[in-house]
């Protein structure tokens, strides 16, 4: 375990069990979660973060910075019915629920409806208690990208009541054309935060953190890879309308992933910790971003959760 490590899971600890609390903090430091999304690769941070809350760390951290997915899993986390209802990511009847449905481009609509999933599967199936989210202390800032300036933007701001809130969430993951048109909030209009920042720990450190503990969906040997050429034509359209700048930065996400891992990687070696990342372990299965297949998911969270544990134990006996 490095000294980072050892030095941001023990400044948690104290927090747990001095019960301290968010925005009554005396020890000096600014302590964000950064949770990585992709679709349903999510799984793996959703894992992540269910280990967190089992050890009774999610009060110990002052911020929450979720991309897509992984704002997902920040928002299950800060309703404080995470061990209930996180695991959904597997679940059949979730699924069942159309949120992915082929069928709809036949009719013209989105492959992904992600308005079905915040007002239809966290209203109806796996109810999240948005109201918690909002009085909850610790500061929640989906990321999403700015379709005009193609920019990573930290929703925060825009959130202040429950329809904004789910607004935000369906913003930070809508995928260029597979969910439809950009989500306008606040005068503006986003696109899926993973085009700009799908690792949204700088927007943290720009903030003031001192120290960041960031949740991967990527195993240390995956790469995120350049577009294809099918895929770029297919988006053109898309981007022509909705934001040329937005259309950029999917062309460079992958190089923006590769200095994410670049600077993650350099963090772990310097000797004033700052970052911390916890990654799927070595020969977890591949899950798509559009995955389907529940028994990987399933595996995923399993695997990110046990990855969580691994560390927090051995911290605990360090």
């Amino acid at each position: 375990m490095s000294h980072a490590d050892t030095a941001l899971l023990a400044a948690l600890a104290r927090r747990r069990a001095t019960g301290s609390r968010p925005g009554q903090r005396d020890d000096g430091c600014r302590i964000a979660l950064a949770i990585e999304g992709g679709g349903s690769r999510a799984a793996y941070s959703a894992g992540m973060a269910l280990a967190l809350d089992e050890a009774g760390l999610t009060d110990s951290f002052d911020d929450i910075y979720g991309t897509s997915g992984g704002a997902l899993n920040g928002a299950w986390l800060l309703s404080g019915e995470a061990r209930r209802w996180i695991r959904s990511w597997a679940w059949p009847e979730v699924a069942a629920a159309g949120v992915t449905d082929p069928r709809r481009l036949l009719r013209g609509g989105p492959l992904v409806d992600l308005g079905r999933l915040v007002h239809h599967v966290y209203e109806a199936i796996t109810p999240m208690d948005f109201a918690a989210i909002l009085a909850n202390p610790i500061g929640f800032h989906p990321i999403a990208t700015d379709a005009r300036t193609g920019r990573p933007a930290d929703l925060a701001p825009y959130i202040t009541d429950r329809l904004s809130l789910q607004t935000s969430l369906r913003a930070s993951a809508c995928m260029p054309l597979l969910a439809g048109r950009p989500v306008r909030l606040g005068g503006r209009t986003f696109v899926d935060g993973g085009l700009s920042e799908g690792v949204p720990f700088r927007t943290a450190l720009a903030d003031g953190a001192t120290h960041v503990l960031v949740l991967r969906t990527r195993r240390a040997d995956q790469r995120a890879a350049p577009p294809s050429r099918f895929e770029r034509l297919a988006l053109a359209p898309y981007f022509l309308r909705h934001g040329r700048l937005a259309g950029r930065a999917h062309v460079e996400r992958h190089r923006t992933y590769a200095a994410d891992d670049l600077l993650l990687a350099e963090s772990s070696r310097a000797d004033v910790p700052t970052l911390v990342e916890v990654r799927p372990p070595p020969g977890s299965p591949d899950v798509a971003r559009l995955g389907a297949e529940l028994a990987d998911i399933d595996r995923a969270i399993d695997q990110g959760r046990a990855a969580m544990a691994a560390l927090l134990d051995q911290a605990g006996s360090g």
